[in-house]
């Protein structure tokens, strides 16, 4: 894969339940008020022990307020060498919506 690919929230939400991983890209606040369950909060400050830990071969799915910032992260995984990298259309605010059952706060 050389570009990420945009994906629905239904098959964001169809991948995580078979165990995709999620990056979250929001600030902390708004991770910590809220996120997908097993998400990995990823900030500037995270991103070196996320990709020494990665799977690179494992699908990544990147979320972000509204699906707009996640492209642009999406992409720079795929320059870091991440096979198969997704960017979920509509953000956590549509997640939250489709799916409130499906989402926690930092505990």
């Amino acid at each position: 894969m050389e570009q990420f690919e945009a994906i629905s929230i239904e098959q964001a939400h169809s991948r995580w339940q078979e165990g995709g991983v999620v990056v979250d890209i929001r600030d902390p606040q708004s991770f910590a008020a809220a996120h997908v369950p097993g998400a990995t909060h990823l900030t500037n400050e995270t991103l070196s022990d996320f990709v020494r830990g990665a799977d690179f071969e494992a699908p990544v799915m990147v979320i972000c307020y509204h699906g707009i910032s996640s492209r642009n992260a999406a992409q720079y995984l795929i320059s870091l060498g991440f096979d198969s990298v997704y960017s979920i259309d509509g953000g956590f605010e549509a997640w939250q919506n489709r799916y409130p059952q499906d989402t926690q706060a930092q505990a």
